[in-house]
């Protein structure tokens, strides 16, 4: 997996985790679990873009 992947997935889960928080502390429970959930996949993706069949 190359740097940059990582970096962009690194910066995709703290922005989902990020805006988590805050809904989760705005009164936004559903919206926080779609984001906790999101950062959850995204942190367990591989976006190096090898694919095997």
């Amino acid at each position: 997996m190359s740097k940059s992947s990582n970096l962009y997935r690194d910066i995709l889960t703290g922005i989902f985790f990020t805006v988590g928080v805050f809904g989760f502390m705005s009164g936004e429970f559903m919206l926080s679990t779609l984001l906790f959930g999101a950062a959850t996949i995204a942190s367990n993706l591989d976006f190096s873009g090898s694919f095997r069949a």
